[in-house]
């Protein structure tokens, strides 16, 4: 891992850009932390750039709450090489979408599958660079993003104690078969009437879960509309199981 530039903003929360060979990504940690903080994984679906305001935005209202918090681009998004198989499958998803067609499991799973492959190592890459670091100690948890990345990083990645996920993006039925082994405390948020996903798919991936402890937090509105006690009652979720 190499820093590549740093800022410390008025909250005294320092900010931090690296590298981790040729992915980028951005680390934050509090700034009145006396001790090793605790690490939030901060997933998002693809864009660091683009998505930056609202991954700066989360990592601020967790390092409140004293927690470090971290995010690497996802492959094929960014400045990252693109895939052309990839950009194939998300040209027939929007073209199924857009002529109101059901979306075949086979694009689904050509299109989330791969990026679920190459994704989740290097997200455990990144962890065990930033649990290498003297000022983050653990415990992980996880939050947000292409929700079967966040299903996978639950099944096979002990260091993470809890997740929070994003109901909304398609799901291949082979995660709904990975949930089932799914054990960590959940926090589930939906938006009631995302206009771009399934519903039922997501509460039948909820149901799936194999978590004793899971919780869904259903709100109405679109996909955008997340209202902002949502973020707070996902922190508060963090605090729970993880300090």
């Amino acid at each position: 891992m190499q820093f590549t530039s740093e800022q410390r903003f008025d909250d005294g929360v320092l900010e931090r850009e690296f590298t981790l060979g040729e992915i980028p990504g951005i680390l934050w940690t509090p700034g009145s932390a006396s001790a090793p903080a605790p690490l939030i994984l901060i997933g998002h679906p693809g864009g660091l750039r683009q998505m930056y305001p609202r991954l700066v935005g989360r990592a601020r209202h967790s390092a409140a709450e004293g927690f470090a918090a971290a995010t690497i681009e996802l492959p094929g998004s960014g400045d990252r090489p693109r895939s052309a198989a990839a950009e194939q499958a998300r040209a027939d998803l929007r073209r199924a979408v857009t002529a109101g067609e059901p979306v075949d499991d086979e694009i689904v799973d050509r299109l989330v599958l791969p990026l679920v492959e190459k994704a989740v190592p290097e997200w455990r890459a990144a962890l065990d660079a930033l649990l290498s670091l003297p000022e983050i100690g653990g415990p992980v948890g996880y939050s947000g993003g292409v929700i079967s990345i966040g299903v996978r990083l639950a099944v096979v990645e002990p260091r993470i104690s809890a997740a929070l996920l994003f109901a909304g993006s398609y799901v291949p039925r082979a995660i709904f078969e990975e949930a089932r082994q799914v054990t960590i405390p959940l926090h589930v948020l939906l938006q009631w009437d995302d206009e771009g996903n399934d519903r039922q798919m997501a509460l039948d991936l909820f149901d799936a879960f194999g978590s004793k402890e899971k919780t869904l937090h259903a709100n109405m509105g679109g996909h955008t509309g997340v209202p902002r006690f949502a973020g707070e009652e996902g922190n508060r979720f963090f605090v729970r199981h993880l300090k």
